[in-house]
């Protein structure tokens, strides 16, 4: 275990921090002693996904310095929706499924910390807020919200300037958030909270309520923006998002995502989404021309072995050996089953492979889809018995992603 104190350093040596707030006082209580943390995390689907991934590496490294790490689920907030940088409300779930995605976002924790007593906590915040009386609540914790400045909050304004509608339930979003950051102190005596940059406003008024009701020291730090290179959001693919369960996305294409990054973004991946040294980060993001892709199966296989376990990323790292560098299709890559005949369009949507049956169509209009390594040049084409080579066809999107395709 590394000094308490290191925290902050390692953490902007890594390109973690974007905003910290008194940044010279939180830097004292690190090293005083163990300081508690949380970052909060919806249930808006049964697991996170790589967009949440930047949150989770931050909540590792602050456990890894000798600190406790909350990882709140947000069994409560969910039923309202956090509105931040959106045009539209988010679509209310039923009770029965917050308590599915609760169950499935839990699992996308366990292999980055370490629960247990005097540990890494996992909390649920419907714990408290489920059971909130509305008129106590006002009187107690909304007195301490000024309108006006809840209006100037990026969450709010860029909404309301956009002339979309904002309705009092999503209004409500800060204040609960603002009121896990005193549940969490009051309870586990938690003074800091991280999350996105899309947080600050909700972070920096959930500090304020901490020192205005308990009379404490409160902090907020926040990671940047992560964008690609080329400029897309981090963890958007063609096919939809890049999830963190098993069950949503096979470790060999979580492991594919990482092989594929672009060149220029390899060290920042390396720093963030890997616990190597920042020694040979900086060693593998010098490597030039053909052998950045070392670095990239580095990336990949590190990434893969922290969210699946080492033997998984070994497997998929040797899947992607055999398949590229041999030309064989490796048993262990992904596979779908159905009955044959089946409509290549359909299948891809079936497997996740892309977001749409016109997203499909659109591929093989591109001459992006290849069946056995043939090119798919007809929208109509299908999957027959006869394609099926020892008991299985492959489909290829581009030169990097493939799926075995079986009759079933």
């Amino acid at each position: 275990m590394t000094s308490k104190t290191d925290f902050l350093h390692e953490a902007r040596a890594r390109g973690f921090i974007h905003q910290v707030t008194d940044e010279a006082a939180l830097a004292a209580k690190l090293q005083a002693g163990q300081v508690t943390a949380y970052v909060g995390f919806d249930c808006t689907a049964d697991s996170l996904h790589v967009g949440h991934l930047l949150s989770i590496m931050l909540l590792r490294l602050f456990q890894k310095h000798g600190h406790r790490p909350i990882a709140l689920i947000g069994g409560g907030t969910t039923k309202i929706g956090d509105p931040s940088f959106r045009d539209e409300a988010r679509p209310l779930l039923t009770d029965a499924q917050i308590e599915t995605n609760k169950a499935g976002i839990r699992r996308s924790f366990d292999s980055f910390l370490d629960f247990g007593e005097s540990k890494a906590l996992m909390l649920d915040n419907a714990e408290w807020l489920d059971g909130l009386a509305y008129i106590p609540f006002l009187r107690d914790v909304g007195r301490h919200f000024s309108v006006n400045r809840m209006l100037t909050m990026d969450s709010v304004r860029l909404r309301l300037d956009r002339d979309q509608p904002l309705s009092f339930l999503e209004f409500n979003y800060m204040l609960l958030q603002s009121y896990d950051f005193l549940e969490l102190h009051r309870r586990h005596g938690c003074i800091l909270q991280m999350g996105g940059s899309d947080q600050w406003g909700n972070i920096i008024m959930g500090a304020d309520l901490v020192r205005r009701v308990a009379q404490a020291e409160a902090f907020g730090l926040t990671t940047p923006l992560l964008t690609t290179a080329s400029g897309t959001k981090m963890g958007k693919t063609a096919a939809g998002a890049v999830w963190l369960n098993p069950d949503r996305l096979a470790p060999y294409d979580y492991w594919q995502f990482w092989r594929n990054a672009e060149d220029a973004d390899v060290g920042r991946f390396l720093a963030l989404f890997t616990d190597l040294p920042m020694d040979e980060i900086a060693r593998l993001a010098a490597l030039k021309g053909a052998e950045i892709n070392e670095a990239k199966k580095v990336l990949a296989t590190e990434a893969t072995a922290l969210l699946h376990g080492r033997a998984a990323a070994e497997a998929a790292a040797e899947t992607a050996r055999r398949t590229f560098e041999e030309g064989t299709a490796a048993e262990t890559l992904p596979t779908h089953s159905t009955a044959l005949p089946a409509p290549v369009v359909d299948i891809l949507a079936a497997a996740k492979f892309v977001a749409s049956k016109g997203e499909a169509r659109r591929l093989i209009g591109q001459n992006g889809v290849r069946l056995n390594d043939v090119p798919v040049t007809d929208v109509a084409a299908q999957v027959t018995e006869a394609d099926l080579r020892d008991g299985a066809a492959k489909l290829s999107l581009g030169r990097k992603k493939h799926l075995l395709v079986r009759a079933g």
